[in-house]
């Protein structure tokens, strides 16, 4: 099995016939049907259907192709690994961040990262699992910072504790239930859910129909923190939010939080890695960067205390 035939079904995959696949390959169709036909020979099975509308893989195809996809992401991480340690440090670490992690760590983290590596490129990703979870699986992610679902996250992965973020409800100031001090008292509210179900900013956490109430009445939903900044000043809603977002954020857009005194959820915010993959040397440096920063975080608010 040859790279360029990893990179052929890979191609195949996302062209969907033999002649555009070795156009982008740069290579003859017949060149690209010959290496195609020699590793199904060498594996035993056909990787792909043909038909007069084109080519699409078999399963076996399917799942040796998501399989090149990490292979060879992972040799160019190789090469950038070498390039860094002969001091051609370019190269970018892509990170998943949860909004509390971004909000909190990423200033100071990016800020240590860029005076460590300035010529490598950093993206920075919206961590909303189970979509950043797929992500970190396939390699589009180096590492993420954010909660996970209650049933864990695989053995395929290492997760450290980071963070422990308080939430709270907020909603607009001057709404009918700002003064709300019961989770009870908010049976009528109409409420906005940011990010996925079941997450953190999922009403259903608050478990009302264990005091005797209706489901939560779910009016909105959206992905981003920065959708609800626009939206929640203007309409009659309540939702959760982490106490580090509403202060540093939320307040200043004429939000509030409500002074229930029911317990309300702690959410764990971690750092996640792949077993199977180490991180390149800039990744390592930003992994380590938003760790210390969270440590330091931890004793400013332990001392305010």
């Amino acid at each position: 099995m040859r790279l360029e035939q990893l990179e052929l079904l890979i191609a195949l995959a996302e062209r969907g016939s033999l002649r555009a696949a070795a156009v982008v390959l740069n290579v003859t169709q017949p060149a690209l049907s010959k290496s195609l036909r020699q590793l199904e020979e060498e594996l035993g099975t056909a990787l792909v259907w043909r038909s007069a509308k084109g080519v699409r893989l078999t399963t076996a195809g399917e799942l040796l192709a998501s399989r090149a996809v990490t292979a060879l992401r992972e040799l160019e991480r190789g090469r950038e690994d070498i390039a860094w340690h002969m001091g051609q440090a370019a190269g970018q670490v892509t990170v998943g961040l949860s909004p509390a992690t971004a909000i909190l760590f990423a200033p100071g983290a990016v800020q240590r990262f860029g005076k460590r590596w300035p010529k490598v490129k950093l993206c920075i990703r919206d961590a909303l699992y189970p979509l950043a979870l797929r992500q970190l699986r396939s390699g589009e992610l180096d590492f993420m910072l954010g909660p996970v679902p209650a049933s864990g996250v695989g053995n395929d992965l290492l997760r450290q504790v980071v963070y422990h973020s308080q939430e709270v409800i907020a909603t607009r100031h001057g709404h009918p239930l700002s003064n709300a001090r019961k989770l009870t008292d908010l049976v009528d509210a109409g409420w906005i859910v940011t990010g996925p179900a079941q997450g953190p900013g999922d009403p259903m956490h608050l478990h009302m129909e264990a005091r005797g109430m209706a489901p939560p009445n779910v009016m909105l939903e959206c992905e981003s923190f920065s959708t609800l900044l626009g939206i929640m000043p203007t309409l009659d809603v309540v939702g959760i939010v982490p106490r580090s977002f509403l202060d540093r954020h939320g307040r200043r857009a004429g939000l509030v939080s409500l002074p229930i005194e029911d317990p309300l959820p702690v959410t764990t915010i971690y750092a996640i890695t792949r077993t199977d993959a180490p991180l390149t040397l800039p990744a390592q440096d930003l992994f380590e960067a938003f760790l210390q920063e969270a440590r330091e975080f931890s004793r400013r608010e332990t001392r305010s205390l």
